[in-house]
């Protein structure tokens, strides 16, 4: 009886808004006959990354690509892990001759370690084997210092306030998610000049293990020759990689994320005009520090559907899909912050929106 090698998987992990999803697409829509599973690990109830890969144009029908594309929608990975993510996993082991890869698409604020450690228990390792994980970064939020390992700012302003003996938990995150890495991608580098790139690709180094590759892109468009078959077998040394975390993981004690302090709000909003809804949410961003919107938008007279991704102030937008003739035309969206009040930020968008 011929044994099966073991499936690779491939994690991107990374920041929010950094690209991730983007780079799936990109990877999903070259695939060159590649059979592809992918994992969403979606932060928020709205499966909008899982809306959003299901729209990749890799020649499946729609009950096809459903069927491809698993969400894990309780939020971090690593503390559903047990709950969602190994049954997805023992599925797919199930149907691995049918497979040539999976994808697992982590959450913004997960924590990549414990899910590449997840690859050493017994029946996912006699199976499956992590090809890398990839760690995508926003360049230009880098360069602004807003979500750098070190920016300038936040270093000053921590080293001024006698009360603060660390880093914030943004900078701990950002930084684990690259201490996990065996490929860092520079992600919008067309965006920012050279001596900015040059600047990042600095800052992203002093939190990498000498071995691991850093390259530059531009809405993930990179070769799938230079994202697939790296071979790191990650969960092999992944336990010598230093996390901030790794003392909330020895405990088996998961309510001390520093991600629980994160607040996911999904709206549901009717039809409105497209640029006061922009204005609202660039408004509503800078007043309550929002760090990440994402959702779709329902347009008055528009028989599409749109799709917006906000990173701080920065929205980007598009018409991607028609509606169908049985769903309701109604803006569905994801804020994604910390200490935010569901109440206020829906009230204060629904009266902007009305005014």
């Amino acid at each position: 009886m011929k044994t099966l090698a073991k499936l690779p998987v491939t994690i991107v992990t990374g920041f929010l808004g950094s690209g991730k999803t983007t780079l799936l697409r990109h990877m999903l829509d070259n695939a060159q006959g590649r059979r592809i599973a992918v994992i969403v690990n979606e932060f928020g109830e709205l499966g909008i990354d899982g809306e959003i890969l299901k729209q990749c144009s890799i020649g499946c029908t729609e009950e096809e690509a459903n069927g491809r594309v698993y969400e894990l929608a309780n939020g971090c990975l690593c503390c559903t892990v047990q709950e969602e993510f190994f049954p997805v996993m023992r599925e797919l082991v199930a149907r691995r001759g049918d497979l040539d890869h999976i994808l697992i698409e982590t959450s913004g604020l997960a924590l990549p370690k414990p899910l590449v450690q997840a690859f050493q228990w017994p029946e996912i390792r006699s199976a499956c084997t992590v090809d890398a994980v990839i760690t995508v970064v926003d360049s230009p939020a880098v360069a602004a210092g807003t979500f750098a390992a070190f920016p300038d700012q936040v270093d000053a302003q921590r080293k001024l306030d006698p009360n603060l003996d660390h880093e914030s938990p943004l900078h701990e995150l950002f930084a684990d998610q690259l201490s996990s890495a065996d490929l860092v991608i520079l992600n919008k580098a067309d965006l920012i000049s050279p001596e900015d790139l040059a600047r990042v690709r600095l800052e992203v180094a002093e939190e990498l293990p000498p071995a691991v590759k850093v390259i530059e892109a531009s809405s993930g468009r990179l070769p799938l020759d230079v994202l697939l078959g790296l071979g790191a077998g990650s969960e092999e040394h992944i336990d010598g990689r230093h996390s901030h975390h790794d003392h909330h993981h020895g405990d088996d004690d998961h309510d001390d994320h520093d991600h629980d302090a994160f607040d996911s709000i999904s709206l549901e909003l009717p039809q409105a005009d497209e640029s006061l809804l922009l204005d609202a949410l660039t408004q509503l961003v800078v007043k309550h520090g929002i760090l990440r919107v994402k959702g779709f938008a329902a347009i008055p007279n528009k028989p599409m559907r749109l799709l917006i991704q906000g990173v701080g102030s920065r929205f980007d937008k598009h018409f991607d899909r028609a509606w169908t003739a049985d769903e309701p035309r109604v803006t569905r969206l994801v804020l994604i912050g910390q200490e935010l009040d569901a109440a206020l930020l829906e009230s204060t968008l629904r009266a902007a929106l009305t005014a």
